[in-house]
């Protein structure tokens, strides 16, 4: 049970009932431990869990939140996520049972809860080319064009034609990438309140053996310098103009310090793993006390690139 207890579970059995006759009830889970669906293995709880299988469950989802007045948040794969230790309250959407690719001409199209290196093989096997950058990205489709991901000189505006979003109220749009407004690991997708459904990428004709050799350079660069042996959210911090954070981060001596379970990696050190057992608040914590120590040795700010979500524990 979550910190609400038994009564609360009582009490929402009403819009449990609503959610499962949307999708199914195998697909609404109830107090659900979201360390579990993040990469970091962090996070408390959420009231309501829920992996529609259609875009039209997406919509009714979303009218029914609208109407009940019941919080709304939705969650990728969470590669690039901290999730509070007091969890998140009222509806968690995850798109994971979205997840088909197929090609189209020169185009690939891919829903939301498909992963971007899924996507990047995908293209490898029908040796087209434009989405090598992003065969190590650990995100969802619906995740990579909600931040602009990106890797290796590549981007996801590089590529991207065209993106199918259901909107606030639950309608179903279809919006051009420069409606997108993407910019460095940014869009407009949050402040629109937009829920990726698909994407849509151009793509150029290429050679197997040529596209193969960028895509296995890429994955032993990102196998060699990353700490992928431990859970983290990735990159933790976006690039300062003029420096890079890693190198900010070493030359402030900061790797290996360590918060409870959360360290800044020895391998890599624009990396936070939690190394044992950490709490969100440890991991959050380390975080400050790298940009607290970053901003006085260099005076650089160093902007997050991982979003945090969720509420802080009860004390």
């Amino acid at each position: 049970m979550n910190s609400k207890g038994l009564m609360f579970v009582i009490n929402d059995r009403h819009t449990y009932e609503q959610l499962a006759a949307i999708t199914s009830p195998e697909n609404v889970l109830m107090d659900e431990e979201l360390y579990r669906h993040t990469y970091t293995q962090l996070g408390g709880r959420a009231d309501f869990y829920v992996t529609p299988e259609t875009y039209e469950q997406v919509q009714a989802i979303v009218k029914l939140a609208l109407n009940e007045a019941i919080p709304f948040t939705m969650l990728g794969n969470g590669s690039n996520l901290i999730i509070k230790d007091g969890g998140i309250r009222g509806i968690i959407l995850n798109l994971g049972r979205l997840a088909a690719i197929h090609k189209d001409g020169m185009h690939i199209v891919a829903q939301s809860g498909a992963r971007i290196i899924d996507v990047s093989q995908f293209a490898l096997s029908h040796t087209l080319t434009g989405l090598e950058f992003a065969c190590g990205i650990p995100g969802s489709v619906g995740g990579a064009l909600f931040m602009n991901a990106g890797a290796y000189h590549g981007e996801i505006k590089d590529v991207l034609k065209s993106a199918v979003v259901v909107d606030r109220e639950g309608n179903l749009l279809v919006l051009d990438a420069a409606d997108l407004d993407l910019a460095y690991r940014s869009s407009n997708i949050p402040a629109n309140g937009y829920i990726v459904l698909e994407a849509t990428f151009v793509m150029q004709a290429g050679e197997y053996p040529a596209i193969k050799t960028v895509m296995d350079d890429l994955t032993h660069r990102r196998e060699s310098k990353q700490p992928l042996e431990y859970p983290s959210c990735g990159s933790v911090f976006k690039r300062p103009p003029g420096y890079f954070a890693g190198k900010l981060i070493q030359d402030s001596h900061l790797q290996g310090r360590q918060i409870g379970g959360a360290q800044v990696s020895l391998k890599h050190a624009g990396f936070i793993i939690n190394r044992n057992g950490a709490s969100a608040t440890e991991y959050i914590d380390l975080i400050h006390s790298v940009q607290a120590t970053v901003k006085q040795t260099f005076d650089v700010t160093l902007e997050r690139e991982v979003k945090i979500i969720g509420e802080d524990p009860l004390t």
